[in-house]
């Protein structure tokens, strides 16, 4: 049965407009338009980015992760290589992206492939983050079943008083990714839900194709 209060949820978008005609060449550099305008916006955590994956079977799974650097070679981000998802990004390797800019009545979608980054990129992003990151990033068995918060919160501790007198190094099973798009998506909410989507697809010679889609 329809439940009539959530369906009546409904917002009018009027912000803005996005013509094919006017966007860049290529589709990280009508991103970087868009992320500084989000940037200026002083949206919060406008790099927070849905990262979906699946199984070889075409089991799917998504979740907020953090954009960490991007450019023309594709977009970033860090994570433990043994969770769910680092299990799913090594047998399938095809992964999406979503940023949702709601003060923008903006969404980019990103579909590509990922990779995991040389170690040096790795190793210096670890280096930047807070201590009690890096610990973590040690101590947690990601995605894994544990028996309450007190073993996790015990884990840490071992951790911490190792690492008293000298830095922490990157344990081998955190590190990063990197994908490299071969479809974006750009969607500008419309008035009366007739939305504005500029699609760009990578095509043979490594150029790209920019198309309207009907919203």
């Amino acid at each position: 049965m329809l439940n009539q209060q959530v369906a009546a949820l409904r917002k009018d978008y009027r912000l803005a407009a996005l013509d094919e005609s006017e966007v860049e060449q290529h589709p990280v550099k009508q991103f970087e338009k868009w992320w500084e305008e989000a940037i200026n916006g002083q949206l919060d955590e406008p790099n927070a980015m849905t990262l979906a994956t699946s199984t070889p079977e075409g089991r799917p799974s998504a979740r907020i992760v953090l954009l960490k650097s991007f450019d023309t070679d594709g977009f970033i981000f860090f994570t433990n290589y043994e969770s769910r998802k680092g299990v799913e990004m090594a047998a399938n390797p095809q992964v999406s992206l979503l940023f949702f800019w709601r003060e923008l009545e903006r969404q980019v979608r990103i579909d590509g492939i990922v990779s995991k980054t040389d170690a040096a990129i790795s190793d210096e992003y670890y280096r930047t983050r807070p201590l009690g990151s890096r610990i973590g990033a040690i101590a947690s068995p990601q995605s894994r079943v544990i028996p309450h918060r007190s073993f996790l919160e015990e884990q840490v501790n071992i951790i911490a008083a190792k690492y008293v007198l000298e830095e922490p190094a990157r344990p081998q099973h955190w590190g990063g990714y990197i994908v490299k798009p071969t479809l974006v998506e750009f969607w500008q909410g419309r008035s009366n839900r007739l939305h504005d989507r500029v699609q760009y697809t990578l095509v043979e010679g490594g150029a790209w194709q920019i198309d309207r889609l009907a919203p």
